[in-house]
């Protein structure tokens, strides 16, 4: 979900005149758009492995998963407006996966996943 986001590019608009946290004033009505699909590649980010998939960067020196800030891997949106569906979402996801790892023998098409395929990858924004 790092490097394909459900909601690849979000956007807000201000209620009244703001100040950012870095000094940037906004005023009421103006729109502020982030995109979760250009962080999830982003070397300043996520290191120079940005755009390998590595499960175990989610991991600590023990094995035990460790969740990054909210603000740096904003898939579920961050702050006071956090996605409900989020825990269920995680609870889903394992389920998935563990339904398909006990069922497949799991073989990669082409070597998988290179550097070349990940600098344009096959993604589309859609509804």
């Amino acid at each position: 979900m790092r490097l394909f986001p459900p909601v690849p590019i979000n956007s807000r608009s201000t209620v009244e005149d703001d100040i950012l946290p870095d000094g940037t004033y906004i005023r009421k009505g103006w729109f502020a758009d982030y995109s979760a699909y250009a962080m999830g590649r982003m070397e300043k980010v996520w290191g120079q492995e940005c755009r390998e998939f590595k499960p175990e960067r989610w991991l600590d020196s023990d094995g035990v998963y460790q969740p990054f800030d909210q603000f740096r891997y904003p898939v579920f949106h961050c702050g006071p407006r956090m996605c409900l569906g989020k825990q269920m979402a995680y609870i889903r996801m394992k389920a998935i996966a563990a339904a398909v790892m006990h069922e497949f023998e799991i073989l990669p098409v082409d070597r998988g996943a290179t550097a070349k395929k990940m600098m344009n990858p096959p993604y589309r924004l859609t509804m």
